[in-house]
């Protein structure tokens, strides 16, 4: 069975891991204290996005089918829930400098 989209979530999810620590980084440039919360979920979602590149990643990689499957599903889930997070975090940072 050939990679659907193993590939994508690699390519995309390694992008976003550059965009979380940038966000990361921005944010101890910054007050500490009032992104507290925001530097926690952002590397959360770091971590996430580094096993949706590494599942995907060993996806493409692998010989075996059903493996296959099973490693870029668990991929597809991490980016998702990655990308809530993400989500999330952008919600929270305008709340933050609308107010």
């Amino acid at each position: 069975m050939a990679n659907n989209t193993s590939p994508h979530i690699l390519n995309t999810s390694a992008n976003l891991l550059g965009f979380c620590l940038f966000i990361i980084t921005s944010l101890h440039i910054a007050n500490p204290m009032e992104t507290h919360f925001i530097d926690e979920l952002t590397s959360i979602v770091s971590i996430l996005l580094t096993f949706s590149c590494m599942f995907s990643f060993v996806s493409i990689r692998t010989k075996k089918p059903e493996r296959e499957v099973r490693l870029e599903k668990i991929a597809d889930y991490l980016f998702f829930t990655a990308l809530v997070g993400i989500l999330v975090s952008i919600l929270i940072i305008t709340i933050n400098y609308l107010w």
